[in-house]
């Protein structure tokens, strides 16, 4: 992560204040009816909190993203003008840990509905190594349910931060919504934050929820289904976001990098990488849509693989293998089957 292109706490309290001072003439019940009368204004952090809050309110919501198509999430600036239109917000949905420089907006704008999607679900530490064979799935179940339920009130605890580190720099991996059972989780959180939020369409929201549950309960079983049986386990990724979903399905991730996707990879981890390729019998290095493909291309070309797009949907652009995150995850899932070989 560029640390440098990140606004500094102070900046982001004066924007804040400058942005509040515009707002002076705004009233409360303004912000209790939706802001523009008819619509609650929810501002999402990057696009898988977009997509959630789309998805879940509705004709209800107005749903601004920070976060523009094609702008890799981890590096995102804040303009004053985005600062202070966190301010405006009557809801705000983001992860805690991957944009710093939302993290410190959010602390700063007074908004009482932030939830952090973070708390709404169990983050684990994932290497550049992550096996889903060496942890199991035992209990798998027990799991989901346990924190599907936990975290339908965590917001209330941790609306306003509760200090942890869930980032790359405090070494829990952020990208819960590549695992469709984790995002579940938060999805359920997020209904009923929305329930609380707006009760007038509380028996909206809690529709739209158990839709999109269902949604990814339908997700998790094709890819359930669809990596049964593959030749090997064993993917190469340029950036090590698939922690969650090599976790869920038995499989191992082999990040060229770390889990900061600008993270370069050491001489060393190449020279291991084509040493675990040679011996999984890897036949494919990802890379994504939102950067660079140099590495995967010389690393391939070095080791004679293949190269293939393994979308970590922080961004949906043109380039996208789908039009939103189920077609995203399906193209996905369809990239792995091929270099998994999985029947």
């Amino acid at each position: 992560m560029n640390v440098r292109r990140l606004i500094p706490t102070t900046a982001v309290a004066g924007a804040v204040a400058l942005g509040l001072t515009a707002l002076s003439a705004c009233s409360t019940s303004d912000a209790a009816d939706g802001g523009n009368g008819d619509k609650l204004k929810v501002t999402a952090s990057f696009y898988p909190m977009q997509f959630l809050a789309e998805k879940i309110g509705g004709e209800h919501v107005a749903v601004t993203s920070l976060t523009k198509p094609g702008v890799e999430p981890h590096d995102l600036e804040l303009t004053p003008r985005q600062i202070g239109s966190i301010s405006e917000s009557d809801y705000v949905l983001y992860l805690k840990g991957i944009q710093p420089a939302v993290d410190d907006a959010i602390k700063q704008s007074g908004v009482q509905n932030t939830v952090d999607a973070a708390t709404l679900t169990t983050l684990e530490n994932h290497g550049s190594e992550v096996s889903g064979h060496d942890h199991g799935h035992e209990g798998e179940e027990e799991h989901a349910d346990e924190h599907g339920h936990e975290g339908e009130e965590a917001h209330e605890e941790h609306s306003e931060g509760d200090g942890h580190n869930h980032g790359e720099e405090g070494g829990a991996d952020p990208h819960i919504w590549l695992d469709p059972v984790k995002y579940a989780e938060v999805a359920k959180g997020v209904g009923k934050s929305l329930e609380k939020a707006d009760p007038d369409h509380a028996a909206d929201y809690k529709k739209n929820t158990d839709a999109l549950v269902a949604e990814l309960g339908e997700l998790n079983t094709a890819y359930e289904t669809g990596l049964k049986n593959p030749a090997t386990k064993t993917f190469i990724t340029t950036h090590s976001a698939f922690g969650y979903l090599a976790e869920r399905y038995g499989l191992t991730q082999q990040g060229i990098a770390g889990i900061d996707p600008e993270a370069e990879p050491s001489p060393a981890r190449i020279q291991e990488i084509h040493t675990i390729a040679e011996k999984e019998k890897a036949t494919t290095v990802f890379f994504e849509t939102l950067a660079s493909d140099r590495t995967a291309k010389t690393l391939a070309k070095d080791t004679g693989l293949k190269t293939g797009v393994l979308d970590p949907l922080e961004g949906i652009t043109e380039k996208s293998q789908g039009a939103d995150y189920i077609e995203v995850m399906e193209s996905n899932l369809a990239a792995l089957q091929k270099a998994l070989g999985a029947k």
